[in-house]
Formats: structure tokens, sequence, C-alpha cells
């Protein structure tokens, strides 16, 4: 634990981040991210992280990282309270018993001092001495940045509402500050994300962190490197979706979530999430759902049980559960389709297309030194319909770049390009290869055959190419050396591909779908030669068929997915799907 609070010692920082820090500090409320829960949900996060009064709570450690108006410490306290005098203490052991016992970070300086004179007031009612209490404040609160700050120790629960704040309202030397010791703070994320790792980090051994947060990090992007921390070494114990609950004060965009998440070695392991039906919420309240996730055999009216073991940096669809339970069902049944014996590759980037594309019979160059090209507007259901373009190859068979004198016709086109083509970063990096393209080439991809996928697309489409063309930079391709291609563009074409690829891409405006490598690649896939030959020939059969049903019924018995998969998968499929019909309401 030292190692990890050498990083977080306040006397190494630089004036400029001490000042930034006081910049945020002194935004109102909205711009700092403060957000103020209500009694109800702060109780149910308290129970549920198993903060109450029947533990030996002064014997454990908890931290608010962000207590603002004190909505989660001030009720703790009560706890805290409560129990130790269960446990028949005394005032005069005050100091003692409780010293260690809260640790409570603040940026808001006006926010501590309400919030202290409040404590000292419980303290005193308490009957603790006032020298006691202001001992104890002093040493309970701090007023500092969470994510920067020292802390001393580990904690058995950290519980709050980590604050909402976007990257571009975080003055950038600080957002460079917090960059540089969190992983988690990726792409877009908002700064709770952070405020989750740094919990995390603090916890001991079996403790637990409750949050209300926004639930955004469970799906998108920005949420992989969060969730892959916690499925390695960490459990989701409990989640309820909060969506069109009345969680706060005041109004928010996003949609919250409580997630109550404990330390265990080796991460989730086969002990389930419990995830609340929303829906029972406006029926039952709050704390009737929060005793029903409690109970040692939950009621399946108002309880759903997920293993997310294994789940790495996944989106977890927990609003989804039937999808989740079937992703992980093929995750631990079936081999990746690599692992199957497939490889996901990406055409060419030349770095200058006007000049190293362009029609393949009228580039004056030498035959050795063009290839047919396939672009994504040649490809059509079950075909390649090609619009004649070729690519300049400036590479050998074994990778090296040509020699420009051994191809006098080639030499003499790029070198009329001269000035475009040198300007470009691939050739800044490489002087004396000016001429080369961003990707290597290789030409015995051209004549291998393959399946081609165009990267943005409302659909899945997979066209299967004998071996005639060279890959455009906008198209993957999939080889293999055991698939039957055409088989496999068949189960490619399948809803349960298609809402794969969907569960997992980000997708582009309208709704559009991302084919990328990355989203290929968690597709699920048997080894060939353990589908049964008969199914072999059917899926080989139908690789261009246009009848979606007649496709979907022989990849799902591939699969051996029951009649209610089968029609959670369609109902996913039918929703991803950008149709000329869909494609205006999805704008």
């Amino acid at each position: 634990m030292s190692m990890l609070f050498d990083s977080f010692d306040a006397s190494m920082r630089t004036p400029e981040i001490d000042a930034a820090i006081l910049q945020l500090a002194g935004n109102g409320e909205s711009e700092r991210g403060a957000v103020f829960t209500r009694p109800e949900v702060v109780a149910a996060i308290l129970d549920l992280s198993g903060y109450r009064v029947d533990a030996p709570l002064h014997g454990k450690r908890l931290l608010e990282p962000s207590f603002g108006g004190g909505d989660f410490l001030l009720p703790a306290l009560d706890r805290l309270l409560e129990a130790w005098r269960r446990d028949g203490r005394g005032p005069a052991f005050a100091q003692e018993d409780l010293a260690e016992s809260i640790r409570a970070v603040e940026v808001h300086r006006e926010s501590i001092d309400r919030v202290s004179l409040l404590i000292r007031q419980r303290l005193g009612e308490a009957g603790i001495a006032e020298r006691d209490a202001c001992a104890l404040c002093e040493r309970w609160l701090i007023h500092d940045d969470f994510l920067l700050t020292g802390l001393d120790g580990e904690f058995d629960f950290v519980v709050g509402n980590p604050p909402y704040v976007r990257q571009e309202r975080i003055p950038a030397v600080l957002l460079g500050a917090y960059r540089s010791r969190f992983r988690t703070l990726y792409d877009r994320a908002d700064l709770y994300v952070p405020f989750y790792e740094r919990a995390l980090d603090v916890l001991s051994g079996g403790g637990t962190l409750g949050f209300i947060c926004a639930n955004r990090w469970l799906k998108n992007k920005y949420g992989g490197p969060l969730r892959k921390k916690i499925s390695e070494a960490y459990r989701l114990v409990y989640f309820l979706d909060m969506e069109g609950v009345d969680a706060f004060h005041s109004d928010v965009i996003a949609y919250p979530a409580i997630t109550i998440i404990r330390r265990q070695p080796g991460g989730s392991g086969t002990q389930p999430t419990r995830v609340a039906n929303p829906a029972r919420l406006a029926g039952v309240g709050l704390s009737a759902v929060v005793s029903k996730l409690c109970e040692p055999l939950p009621d399946q009216g108002f309880v759903s049980q997920v293993d997310l073991g294994g789940s790495g940096d996944a989106p977890l669809l927990l609003d989804d559960i039937p999808r989740l339970a079937l992703l992980r069902r093929l995750e631990h049944a079936w081999p990746t389709l690599e692992e199957a014996g497939c490889k996901v590759g990406i055409g060419v980037a030349t770095g200058c297309d006007r000049v190293m594309i362009g029609d393949f019979h009228a580039l004056p160059v030498e035959s050795e030194r063009k290839l047919p090209l396939a672009m994504a507007g040649d490809l059509r259901v079950g075909q390649v319909d090609w619009s004649g373009k070729g690519v300049l190859n400036p590479f050998e068979p074994d990778g090296r770049l040509v020699v420009l004198d051994d191809y006098p016709l080639f030499a003499s086109y790029v070198r009329r390009h001269f000035d475009v083509l040198a300007k470009r970063h691939v050739a800044s990096r490489n002087r004396a290869g000016w001429y080369r393209t961003i990707d290597r080439i290789t030409p015995e991809l051209t004549s291998r055959p393959k399946l081609l996928v165009p990267d943005i697309k409302g659909e899945a489409m997979f066209v299967y190419d004998e071996g005639r063309y060279y890959p455009h930079h906008n198209l993957y391709f999939i080889t293999s050396m055991h698939w039957n291609l055409q088989a496999l563009q068949t189960v490619l074409r399948s809803s349960l591909s298609l809402m794969v690829v969907a569960t997992y891409c980000t997708r582009m405006a309208g709704g559009f779908l991302r084919f990328q490598a990355q989203y290929l690649r968690r597709i699920r896939l048997p080894r060939w030669e353990a589908v049964p030959g008969g199914l072999q020939r059917e899926l080989a059969a139908l690789a261009t068929a246009a009848d979606q049903d007649a496709i979907d019924d022989v990849v799902f018995a591939l699969y051996g997915l029951s009649n209610e998969e089968r029609t959670d998968v369609r109902r996913i499929a039918r929703a991803a799907r950008v149709t000329h019909a869909s494609k205006g309401s999805r704008a």
C-alpha cells in the first residue's frame, strides 16, 4: 500500500496543480459536479454495503471521497455512534475508539465548515466532550482533492456519490495530473470514473464500495478499463438501476445506478451478481427492493442473478439480462473467431488515395506494381461488383520496398507526384521509402479466398471474394485455413453475429454499426471439425441466401440456442439493423 500512496504526497504537487484544485473548488455546485442524494438512497447504499448498526462499526474504517453536504457522512456517523453505544462504550473512550473510524474528503471549504458543525453537534448529543468532538472532526475531515490527496491506509467501506464533471470542465493541468495517475481516465471518461478506480484501490481485503453514479461506464467505450479492473480483482455484488427514480435533490442528465462492489481475489469467479428489477421500485419502494436483494434466496420476481466471471472489459448489459446471460454462455462455451482458426485484417491505407489509387487498367505502371482493389462501394449482397479500381504496390513479395530503378514506369509515375507523396507522415518517418503505402501490401492476399466486410454498415454484410481483389482500408477481411468461408459467411450474416457486434461496437451517427476487427474478434465460433457434416453443408448452401430466417435457423442450431434465446436474438438484431425505413428515425 505504501507504494501506492507515494504518488499522492501533496508536498510533491506543483503550485499550478494546487491552483487548479482551488479553481475547481471555487466553481458553483453544478460546475464542480456536486449532486446531493436523497436519504432513502443513502440508507439503501449503507444497508447493501453492510454498514449496519448490528455490526462493530467502530472497529471498521469508512471513507467518503466527496462528502459535499454530508448526505452520506452524517447518516453513516449516526450508524457508527449507535453501533458504538450498543457495544457499551462511553464518551470517555471516544477518541480512542473512533479516531480511525471515518475519513471524509471534500474540496469545497464552505461544505467542510458546514458539515464539521453538524458533526460536532451530533457528537455533543452523544455526550462526547467538545474538545474530543473537535479532535475527531480534525482527524476525520480532509480538505483536498480525493484523486490527489494522501490517505492513511485501507478502508472497509467506501460510500458516496462521486462528482459528475466532464473532462472539458477540468483545468488542463489538473486533467494531466489525473491522467498520469489513473488508467481508467480513458477516452471521454467523466471524473467519476477515476473516483471509482481510487476508491477500489483503497479497499481492504473483502472491503466494499457503494456508489450511486451515472450508469454509462457499464456500456460505453470509456468504461472498458474500469470494467476490466473490476473483473480481475473485485465482484459487482449488487446492481440497482435507478433510471426513472428520484435519487437526487436536483435533476441530473445522467441515468444513475447503485453499484455495490467488493474486493475479491480472482474477481467475480462463480459468484453471481444480483440485479434488481427496476420496474418493481415504483410498486414497493426502495427499502423493500433492498431487502429482496439481500435475502438468502432472492425472489426472482424482484431480483435476477447473472454470472460476470471473466467479463473483462466487455459491456455489462445489466438492463438486458437475457442478452448478457446468452453472451456469457457463448463466451464460456466457444472459442473466439481467431481461436477457431480465422484471421481478421484490414485493407490497405495509402495516405494519398488520389495518387496511389486509380483506374486499374489506366495506371501507367508495370503490371507487377498494381493490384485490383475492392472498395466498400463494390460490395453487393452475395458478390463483389468491381468498379475497376487498382492500387499501386510498392512492395516485393518478401516485404521489401521495390528498387525504383528496377521499375521505370512505376518510378516515373511516383516521381511525378513526389511533392504530394513526400509530405505524408509515413514518408517523413522513412525518407528513403517516400513512395510506400502506409500499410504494407502483401500481394498474395489478392489471390487468397476471403470474406470482405465494410467498416460502417447498418446490417451484417459479408461478401465472399474467391481470390481476385486486394481490400481497401475501409474494408476488413477474414481468411481461414480451417473454416469453409462460405459456411462462415452464413454464420457472420446471422442475427446472432449481428447481436454480438451491435453489443460491443460504438455506433456512428444514424445508428450505423462499426464492423471493426476488435468487434469481429469478439464473435464466438465452433471449430470447423466439430461441426457435423450435415450442418456444414447447410451453412455453406445459405451463404448468399436472402431469407434471414433460414440463415438464423441453421446458425441457431449450430449454437444450440433455446427457443427463448432465439426470440431474444431476433428481437435485438431487428432493433440494431439500420434499414432504409429505419434510417430516418435513428438519425
